[in-house]
């Protein structure tokens, strides 16, 4: 198969209209006339196979490809036209073409044969990456950020690349940044007279991610649930304090559920167990770096719903204080209350929880420089003393950077959004699962 006659390697399709030995022979004298340099003998060959096949879609590409060499453009157009005629289930036939209009600077059918190269195979790259310089061209954003998205989305699954594709994608980041870019400055004004009408601060963070997610800034998470999964609940990666009232009398006792923790750890390890425990035999994963290790430990108060009194009898008031706060209660599930314990360089990956019928508080109680918690597109830094609730059924993932232990007091409480009806729909609805016989399918607890 003579290789110059095509912009890029040819379909295995054309193979089927070359089986005159003669045309065969004639394509291949064209290839190393053209190799040595004899252009006129490269095209008398061309000729020639031409007058025995005047259909063959190999020889019109040909004499297309020399035309396009030589600056011929509307007789390349000719023969690559006359090409797909004979066979318009080639995309590189209708690449070819489109190169063609490209170099004759006729946008529209440039633009109607790389669509119809698409049509044919809508992953075709070397398509998309001229759709997009098309588009970029004509100074049309939104269909060049929908291409060069889509260039760098079909890069991802390529196993080698090359100069030139470097090349390629390099410009695709540039201009959607570009982009993005220019449209934050457009859009700031705007911004700022929505910021100045004092919108209250759920609306506003709510309104900013959007922004984010609209400007590539940051992804906007959906909820994953592992277990059970409620229908219709708002998916918030961080729930609104308002939602809770009782945080302030929780944080008012930081420095006595510190102390409280800090006795414990000074006895030793008893009671401390690896948060990750993984089945013997379970195949190598995200956790097995964690798995029975104690750089991720806890120590519970209370687990799968049931308290746990020999450490509650050691933690006397940080006990008495949960038991007075509205922890979820469901039959054999919850609450959880733990003690999670990081040690320094340890990071928990990226994970999702396993319903969303439940919120996860975190009360920070020992935190060195370096601590990080992501829930979905925000990172925060713990505070000691500064409580978040989050939905744990967002994409999560912590990080202990520093050079010391890190200690927070975790527990899980109602989500919000559930009124109290609901909730005791649910806590019937896990008890007929456990009267069944079916408590083991669906589970809360990570």
């Amino acid at each position: 198969m003579p290789a110059f006659f095509f912009a890029s390697p040819p379909d295995v399709g054309y193979r089927r209209h070359m089986t005159n030995a003669d045309i065969v022979s004639l394509l291949t004298a064209a290839t190393h006339a053209r190799r040595s340099g004899d252009l006129q003998q490269a095209a008398d060959h061309l000729h020639a196979a031409l007058a025995r096949a005047p259909r063959d879609p190999v020889v019109l590409n040909g004499l297309g490809m020399m035309a396009l060499d030589e600056g011929r453009f509307p007789e390349a157009c000719n023969y690559f036209g006359r090409a797909i005629e004979a066979d318009a289930t080639a995309p590189e036939l209708w690449m070819n073409l489109a190169k063609a209009h490209r170099s004759a600077c006729d946008d529209e059918k440039e633009a109607d044969s790389l669509d119809q190269a698409l049509a044919i195979d809508q992953r075709h790259f070397m398509a998309n990456v001229r759709r997009a310089e098309l588009h970029e061209k004509r100074g049309e954003k939104a269909g060049a950020m929908h291409r060069w998205s889509g260039v760098l989305a079909l890069a991802e699954a390529m196993d080698q690349t090359n100069p030139s594709l470097d090349q390629v994608l390099m410009h695709a980041r540039r201009y959607i940044a570009q982009v993005a870019q220019g449209f934050e400055e457009s859009l700031s004004p705007r911004l700022a007279i929505f910021r100045d009408s004092d919108p209250d601060p759920l609306t506003l963070r709510r309104f900013e991610a959007c922004v984010g997610g609209v400007l590539g800034r940051r992804r906007v998470y959906a909820n994953e649930c592992h277990g059970l999964h409620y229908p219709f609940l708002p998916a918030d990666e961080y729930f609104d304090r308002d939602h809770f009232s009782w945080l302030g009398e929780l944080e008012s006792q930081t420095d006595v559920i510190r102390d409280e923790l800090l006795a414990l750890l000074a006895t030793g390890t008893e009671g401390m167990v690896p948060y990750v425990r993984q089945e013997p035999g379970t195949a190598a994963n995200k956790w097995t770096a964690l798995n029975q290790s104690p750089d991720w430990s806890a120590f519970f108060l209370w687990k799968h719903g049931e308290r746990q009194d020999d450490a509650c009898a050691r933690c006397p008031q940080t006990a008495a204080l949960l038991e007075t706060l509205p922890m979820s209660n469901i039959p054999g599930r919850s609450p959880s209350v733990f003690f999670s314990l990081l040690r320094p360089g340890a990071h928990i990956p990226p994970h999702t929880g396993v319903t969303n019928v439940r919120s996860i508080v975190h009360l920070p109680l020992v935190v060195p420089q370096g601590c990080t918690f992501r829930v979905g597109g925000e990172t925060r830094s713990w505070e000691e003393g500064q409580t978040f609730v989050f939905d744990d059924t967002i994409e999560h993932e912590a990080w202990n950077k520093s050079d010391a232990l890190r200690a927070v007091l975790i527990f899980d409480v109602w989500n919000p959004h559930l009124s109290e009806s609901e909730r005791d729909m649910l806590r019937g609805l896990f008890q007929e699962m456990i009267d069944y016989g079916l408590d083991g399918d669906t589970s809360i607890d990570d």
